[in-house]
């Protein structure tokens, strides 16, 4: 993904011991999917659409990985400000 000056992001700790799974993918999803731009989710070298549930899953993120969350749009921070507050609140788990 090229980087432009509206890209924001902002790295966060899976906290919950379950990890990203099924419900807490949905979760994210359903937040990333108000965004303008697009939002990406990266662990290590993979980076996958926010957007799809799958999609994240297949990150298969564990308790204390850490998740680079990444906007397209500055307009977009709202989003990504809510699903950092997801992750760090362990998805109220």
């Amino acid at each position: 993904m090229p980087s432009t000056a509206n890209t924001q992001w902002r790295a966060v700790t899976i906290v919950n011991d379950m990890g990203m799974h099924a419900r807490s993918a949905a979760k994210v999803a359903e937040v990333a999917q108000e965004a303008a731009e697009n939002v990406w989710l990266e662990l290590g070298a993979e980076q996958v659409d926010a957007k799809q549930i799958l999609d994240i899953l297949t990150l298969g993120a564990a308790k204390g990985d850490e998740v680079i969350i990444r906007i397209e749009e500055a307009g977009d921070a709202e989003i990504l400000n809510r699903i950092a507050a997801l992750i760090d609140d362990g998805f109220g788990e």
